[in-house]
């Protein structure tokens, strides 16, 4: 099994990448169709924003080639949110591949924008197996009801996991969760 991790103008790569040799999984970075080819399962990583990252996946000719693929994608963080058809962040049209906005979260007054920490995510009962506490490092957020199987609430209920045929999309890093992160990232790699 190779995991391609999608180079897409963000940071946080190299995280996902250790984190991923941790529970024993090789892995590449890369922005080339030709790599990306030679890999079982894609990750498109978390940090970065909507219209920088959808730049990047144009310049690099990675677009249709995401639509396209059969293969496992898991989007984290704005990976999730550009798996759906628009963006408040930058006003940028995304993939589209799931329906839904993505919309900025607005401050309250103990709740400050970004959310950044540890947060509890709750799963519907086909996956609660994957109840429990995630990092967090968000000031975006979508909420889905067709596709959300765990969602969590910080100044509102939003999606913090959605699943939808060979598309999976977190919030939160499973790469800085801790044990919940690893249990997560093998779940979607059905080790």
């Amino acid at each position: 099994m190779k995991i391609g991790i999608v180079n897409c103008g963000g940071a946080n790569l190299n995280s996902i990448y250790y984190s991923l040799n941790r529970i024993g999984v090789k892995s590449i970075i890369s922005a080339s169709r030709k790599d990306l080819d030679a890999t079982d399962y894609l990750i498109l990583p978390g940090v970065g924003s909507a219209s920088v990252v959808m730049e990047h996946l144009k310049d690099n000719n990675l677009i249709d080639y995401i639509k396209h693929t059969t293969k496992p994608i898991l989007g984290i963080c704005i990976g999730m949110q550009i798996l759906f058809e628009h963006s408040e962040e930058g006003n940028t049209d995304c993939l589209g591949l799931l329906d839904g906005m993505v919309k900025k979260f607005t401050p309250v007054m103990d709740e400050a924008v970004p959310q950044m920490g540890w947060n509890s995510v709750e799963c519907n009962n086909n996956f609660n197996h994957l109840d429990g506490y995630y990092y967090f490092a968000n000031s975006y957020f979508v909420k889905t009801y067709k596709d959300e199987v765990g969602n969590t609430t910080y100044i509102r209920n939003f999606s913090s996991i959605i699943k939808k045929d060979n598309i999976t999309g977190c919030q939160f890093h499973p790469e800085k969760s801790s044990t919940a992160g690893e249990k997560f990232l093998k779940e979607f790699l059905k080790l």
